[in-house]
């Protein structure tokens, strides 16, 4: 009560503003309107705009323009390979002050555990880190998780002050085919929020995934597929990540007729593109440069993305809404000059108040020791399975081959860019390990081998070299988790991710540095990705079309059954 008789007062003038912006104009997300205004700010709240205020902190804006804090809608906090707490301190200053994680990847290695950090985490972040119960622990039967989450265990999470709904549905050949496990969670959320995830649905089949009350998606690839998706009620969350990018291919459906359906999002994105490019103050501004209304965008950037979620007190500037605010120079430019995160500003002291959470899965790479052996593959007659990488795409193509054979070995082929990929069972749980062929990398000598492998996290070894794979699979180990590059038996680069084989303990800016030292050993070995780490860890997705490799084999997406 007191706390509102204080922002009533503030917001009518009587008494001075704990904070004022002063000078600037805001974007009004109604009209689309640059209102000439000052912004009074009472606790987390706005108080007071279109008019004069004083404040007991004033803060010169002159010439700038207040938008309201960035909403990402979807993301693997754990993608960004730093804690949630770096995270924060990472990502905030772009003026990204919602956040809303599935944190899926580290409830794969760690189960409920990894939940209850990430929970803890969000508690301390100074942005509002909002969290999805994971649905997909383990994502299919297809693979060795680390972890089971059926929905018994996710319940005692339900009601925890952070949490919306259940996170996104993957296993939705499981929905359409009514597998008992997926649907006992969409029956358990009915009343909540229930994220999506359908690559490429479409029909009937789309219609029955739907029924089941999933009001989300973005993994959207095509205009097409959004406007289906769009007209059959879902809001579509655009993507564009290290790997997945779709904000060109779904630039047709960013208007203002269609804003109040669409939101942005990043789904994984790593500290080095986002200091290189930015987080979605880089998805505004390349939208906005290729042509997109201002207004439909700065919408999907917040307001609509909050109403999508139910945060219905976060979006506009506008008398007793939240303070997340973004002051930038230009619509066009997006560069946050200041943050505001419920009405604190954003400074390296502000970080400094928060209390540490400790880490958990510091011991998570528990995989056998391989020897060049291990990777053999048996030569066949006729054509060879192989996976067909598609650069700024997590689907792949389903590619056959006549592969060379030395004795009765089926080798790589460094002519056509195919090389072995290999997933090695790392939980400790059954030592599993297939190896099958891929084509995209570009390697001509030596392996790249990394723990994150969607979404079960065992080991991932793409090569030329069968000694070079090896030795890099068993170096992850000695790394407890993260990334390695090895060239003629040396490795020549890695990183270190131990905290459930997926995030690091260090700065943020030491991994981005680390990571572009990465990249330079991956180029020396002739990749031509851009990102073939977060490429390589997403062949292992046994829900993404159309062709996957698990540590139990070939894994043919269409058809959802292991390949012979």
């Amino acid at each position: 009560m007191q706390n509102l008789e204080r922002m009533i007062d503030q917001g009518t003038g009587r008494e001075s503003a704990d904070i004022v912006l002063k000078g600037g104009c805001f974007l009004d997300l109604v009209t689309g309107e640059l209102v000439a205004s000052d912004i009074a700010i009472s606790g987390d709240r706005i108080v007071g705009t279109c008019g004069d205020y004083t404040g007991k902190t004033e803060i010169d804006v002159s010439g700038k323009i207040v938008v309201p804090g960035f909403i990402d809608t979807h993301l693997h906090i754990e993608s960004s390979l730093v804690t949630p707490l770096e995270f924060d301190r990472c990502v905030l200053p772009y003026g990204v002050t919602t956040v809303i994680c599935d944190p899926h990847e580290i409830a794969n290695v760690l189960g409920t555990e990894g939940l209850q950090f990430f929970l803890d985490s969000a508690l301390e972040t100074i942005m509002d880190v909002r969290v999805q119960l994971s649905s997909c622990v383990p994502a299919t039967h297809l693979e060795t998780s680390g972890a089971d989450l059926p929905i018994e265990r996710l319940m005692p999470f339900r009601k925890h002050p952070k949490v919306i709904g259940l996170a996104e549905m993957m296993n939705f050949p499981g929905v359409i085919h009514k597998d008992p496990i997926p649907l006992a969670k969409l029956a358990a959320f009915q009343d909540g929020h229930i994220d999506g995830h359908a690559p490429l649905l479409s029909g009937y089949d789309l219609n029955g995934y739907l029924a089941t009350g999933i009001r989300t998606d973005h993994e959207c690839t095509s205009a097409m597929e959004a406007m289906e998706k769009i007209r059959k009620g879902v809001h579509i969350l655009i993507r564009e990540g290290s790997v997945s990018k779709d904000l060109h291919a779904l630039m047709p459906i960013i208007t203002e007729r269609l804003s109040p359906f669409i939101a942005l999002c990043t789904d994984d994105r790593n500290p080095l593109d986002i200091a290189e490019q930015g987080h979605l103050d880089y998805m505004i501004r390349t939208a906005i440069a290729n042509g997109a209304e201002p207004l439909a965008v700065y919408r999907a950037a917040s307001i609509s993305a909050a109403r999508a979620f139910g945060l219905r007190d976060r979006g506009l500037v506008a008398p007793g809404w939240r303070a997340d605010l973004v002051v930038i120079d230009s619509l066009e430019s997006c560069k946050a000059d200041m943050v505001f995160s419920a009405g604190r500003r954003v400074t390296s002291e502000l970080f400094e108040t928060r209390n540490f959470v400790e880490p958990v899965g510091l011991d998570s790479v528990r995989a056998r020791q391989v020897t060049s052996a291990d990777f053999a593959v048996p030569a066949r007659n006729g054509e060879t399975s192989v996976l067909g990488v598609i650069p700024g795409k997590i689907i792949t193509e389903h590619r056959r081959y006549q592969l060379p054979n030395s004795g009765n070995q089926a080798t790589v082929d460094l002519t056509n860019d195919i090389l072995k990929i290999t997933v090695i069972e790392r939980h400790g749980k059954n030592g599993n390990i297939a190896t099958g062929f891929v084509q995209g990398f570009g390697l001509k000598k030596g392996a790249i081998a990394s723990t994150v492998g969607h979404d079960s996290h065992n080991i991932c070894v793409v090569g030329a070299s069968d000694e070079d794979m090896a030795l890099a699979a068993n170096r992850l180990s000695v790394i407890k988790g993260g990334f390695v590059v090895v060239e003629d038996g040396n490795v020549t680069g890695e990183i270190a991710l131990p905290v459930a084989g997926l995030m690091s303990l260090e700065p943020y800016e030491s991994v981005r540095d680390t990571l572009h030292h990465l990249r330079q050993a991956a180029f020396a070995l002739g990749s031509t990705l851009q990102e073939p780490f977060l490429q390589l860890a997403f062949l292992p997705l046994p829900v993404i079309p159309h062709l996957k490799i698990s540590d139990k084999g070939l894994v043919d997406v269409d058809r959802f059954e292991l390949i012979p």
